[in-house]
């Protein structure tokens, strides 16, 4: 069996960070990717756009929420999984998303910045996930912060991931 998922599409919204009890670092962020094609017989220009929802960990999730904003083009690797759980009516909910292994910057720096209407040259980052994955769902409230924001993370020069 053979679970492998590589997408490209730009950020429906800026990622969301929380962690887990344990304190790993969880982001939660949407992606949209498109096909474009013309049919055949009607000679119709169309395009399906899939939008997907995505979960990073531990040091990518902080590298993904300090550094991604929605807009930004990525290239995210990893595998589909299947979210279960029960709404505030008792209904058993579920759907499909994408736990990231990977995660690729496919801008630079100044690209970003302008990537709502930029559709520039794209250059290539990447941060890899270290960690395993956690399994458990009940993601918690960021960690308490004195000003109830989360912190900028030092990074050195060689980790910026663009």
């Amino acid at each position: 069996m053979y679970n492998r998922v590589i997408l490209v599409g730009r950020l429906t919204r800026d990622p969301e960070l929380r962690y887990l009890p344990s304190g790993t670092a969880v982001a939660t962020f949407g992606i949209a990717t498109s096909r474009s094609w013309t049919d055949k017989n009607t000679n119709e220009k169309k395009e399906e756009v899939m939008f997907i929802d995505v979960t990073s960990f531990a040091r990518s999730a902080e590298i993904v929420n300090q550094y991604l904003k929605k807009g930004n083009k990525v290239l995210v690797e990893g595998r589909l999984v299947l979210d279960r759980w029960t709404d505030q009516n008792g209904q058993n909910r579920s759907k499909h998303t994408v736990r990231a292994d990977t995660v690729q910057f496919m801008e630079s720096k100044a690209e970003a910045q302008n990537s709502a209407s930029s559709y520039g040259k794209s250059q290539q980052s990447n941060y890899s996930n270290t960690n395993q994955y956690q399994q458990n769902q009940n993601y918690s409230s960021p960690k308490p912060q004195a000003e109830e924001k989360i912190p900028e993370i030092d990074i050195d020069e060689e980790e910026i991931p663009f």
